[in-house]
């Protein structure tokens, strides 16, 4: 045990290192195919924040990355107009510097700002073959256009009013306090700009998209208090702003659409969230704009419940597209041909930020995995499972301290589960590594790519083995792993974690009497569940996590979506009496961190006040890391510091028998 005490005892930076490290967000591919545009979030000069910037990056690998002329710290959401002009939000210059607005930026690195909306605004899309633009920004009500919401929002800045009266539901989302204005689309055609503080905006925007030749806009409706599991896709004229056409689904949501390249059809994601009675199902459909008819574009394919946003192929009459979407511990790129054929580009690693060449043979996109953070990657836009060419762009973290494999077993269903388990540099029989078991939040999410919250490494380079298991309700593993974890939250997700710690501990190279387990998001739910089942491991922690289900479901900004997994506890109380922590509190003797946000909105404060209040009626040792202005996840990077070193000062303490260590600044 001398060298494991050795390297516990060390210091370790790394999660310091990481926290320090830039990180790449979005490409975005010029028209021509010229120019790639990378936006990384780096620290600011104090440290305190992170801040993105744009960074030009060579398509063809050979020039060194370089910050694009004339950007600035906050520049972010690059995107290019249909003649090659590269627009971004940012706050900037004298104007309403709290503000987000609209900017272009020259070659020279000349910026003008070309679009302003009072109060900010929040997303922007471009026409790729018309000087179309279209933005997400607010009204107040009874503002009609953006010129009567600037006079009413001067009036309530005067009165000094920030109340909101709500008459519908949501009220809240995230760590936001929505309202009282609402997001609207806006459009602007033509070449006329700067525009500043004008237009009339179409009611109840959501995702958008415009049409190749800028003539049409498509955006999502809300879904309303009458039907909250329904939203609206319209389709409407971009000049007029009159509605052409409008497709719903009852009980479906529609999320990410975008046209193909001759304008007449949409593609979207839809979405069939989970119910009492129905598991979550999402496929890619086409909505065509003339005869109103949607066709489910993968209506065979089971590798998970979840693809991404669909890239069609730029060239005129070619229906071919591509997406990404979880599979095995990994997130492909895939190609979907005319035909219906499936193929998948990539072998290993996650991808997102999708980008297509004009003529549509190459791919760029982000690459990460659980051994690497994300990379600019270039892929061959038709050949199946094949390894990226990496380009030159910053985010190299350099060597990690240890090695990667998987973790296999079989459910007590019979349904074949699996896990990646990190090992520590010299893990091996004679001096086997204590583990610790991180569950993923969602719960339909997957361990495929690079997290930067809850990130195993640093706990790897304090000498522990780290389990990253995919139970029932994960993506990646087609709609039975989705069925066979509906409705029981606390039931098999939970017994398939314990399988494949069992499975993991198996090992001679690992320590069956030194285990923890921790957990964020539903993750946190299952560490505190787990709490309540068995005392096998040493040390738990949960990061906003639910313990009361009952209170939960009338308090989380998802309530609607949560009653409709869980039932009216009013009436339907079984699932709540099955899988409520706080009922088998009595329970409780591992010694336990909480981690919380005040401003977390998804798992309100009052969950994780409850448990702690409940550890400490039942004697067990607790700690409750609490973030006043925080919340669902920790954004500070001097949080995310303290996050980590109170998780390993506890797991030091409670599983290795190391004298407790309190972090500085705490």
């Amino acid at each position: 045990m001398g060298r494991m005490i050795t390297m516990v005892n060390a210091p370790s930076p790394f999660h310091h290192h990481l926290v320090e490290q830039p990180r790449l967000t979005d490409l975005a591919l010029a028209p021509d195919g010229t120019r790639l545009i990378a936006s990384v979030q780096t620290l600011d000069d104090e440290g305190t924040r992170y801040v993105p910037e744009l960074w030009e990056v060579d398509p063809a690998g050979e020039r060194e990355a370089r910050l694009v002329t004339g950007s600035v710290p906050g520049d972010s959401a690059p995107t290019f107009t249909a003649d090659g002009r590269l627009l971004f939000l940012a706050e900037r210059g004298p104007h309403e510097p709290s503000e987000a607005a609209l900017w272009a930026l020259s070659e020279k690195g000349e910026a003008e700002r070309i679009v302003h909306h009072p109060g900010g605004m929040t997303a922007f899309t471009t026409a790729p073959r018309a000087p179309t633009l279209a933005w997400t920004a607010a009204l107040l009500p009874g503002a009609a256009d953006a010129d009567t919401h600037a006079a009413l929002l001067h009036e309530r800045h005067r009165a000094r009013v920030t109340a909101v009266l709500y008459e519908a539901t949501p009220t809240r989302a995230g760590g936001v306090d929505l309202g009282p204005a609402e997001p609207h689309t806006f459009v602007h055609r033509g070449d006329a700009l700067p525009v500043d503080a004008g237009g009339q905006g179409l009611a109840g925007a959501g995702d958008m998209a415009l049409s190749p030749d800028g003539q049409v806009v498509a955006y999502t409706r809300a879904p309303t208090s009458t039907a909250p599991d329904t939203n609206v896709v319209v389709i409407a004229d971009a000049v007029t702003g009159m509605e052409r056409r409008t497709f719903s689904l009852p009980g479906h949501q529609y999320h990410r659409p975008v046209f193909s390249a001759d304008g007449t059809r949409l593609i979207c994601q839809r979405q069939r969230e989970e119910t009492y009675d129905m598991e979550w199902r999402v496929t890619l459909v086409a909505l065509d704009l003339g005869s109103g008819e949607e066709t489910d574009l993968l209506p065979d394919f089971d590798n998970w419940p979840w693809p991404g946003r669909a890239i069609p192929s730029p060239v005129a009459g070619d229906a071919t597209l591509w997406f990404t979407g979880d599979e095995r511990g990994h997130c492909p790129v895939f190609r979907r041909d005319p035909d219906g054929t499936v193929t998948r580009l990539t072998a290993s690693g996650a991808y997102s930020s999708l980008c297509v060449t004009p003529d549509g043979s190459i791919l760029y996109a982000l690459r990460s995995a659980l051994d690497s953070p994300p990379q600019v990657a270039r892929l061959d836009a038709t050949k199946p499972d094949q390894q990226p060419t990496f380009l030159r762009a910053p985010g190299e973290l350099g060597p990690l301290p240890g090695t990667l494999t998987e973790v296999y077993t079989t459910a007590d269903d019979g349904f074949a589960l699996r896990a990646w388990l990190i090992l520590p540099e010299g893990a091996g029989p004679d001096d086997p590594s204590p583990l610790l078991v991180e569950a993923h939040g969602g719960p339909q999410s997957s361990w495929s790519g690079w997290p930067w919250q809850w990130n195993p490494w640093p706990f790897v380079a304090r000498g522990y083995a780290v389990l990253l298991p995919d139970p029932a309700l994960s993506t990646g593993y087609g709609q039975q792993m989705q069925a066979r974890g509906r409705g029981q939250y606390g039931g098999r997700p939970y017994r398939d974690v314990i399988a494949l710690t069992d499975a993991a501990l198996a090992r001679a190279d690992l320590d069956a009497g030194r285990t923890a387990l921790a957990g964020w998001s539903f993750g946190g739910y299952l560490a505190g569940r787990a709490a309540t089942l068995t005392d096998r491991f040493r040390a738990v922690v949960s990061h906003a996590g639910m313990w009361n289900l009952e209170a939960f479901q009338s308090d989380t900004d998802m309530h609607t979506y949560f009653r409709k997994i869980y039932g009216d506890p009013r009436t339907r109380r079984e699932r709540y009496e099955a899988d409520s922590p706080h009922l088998d509190a009595e329970n409780l003797t591992t010694p336990m961190l909480i981690v919380h946000g005040g401003k977390d909105y998804r798992v309100p404060v009052g969950q994780p006040l409850a448990l702690h209040h409940d550890l400490q009626r039942q004697g067990v040792p607790a700690k409750l890391l609490y973030f006043p202005d925080e919340s669902h996840g920790i954004g500070a990077p001097n949080h995310l510091r303290l996050v980590y070193e109170t998780a390993l000062n506890f797991l030091d303490h409670h599983v290795l028998g190391e004298k407790w260590r309190r972090p500085g600044l705490l």
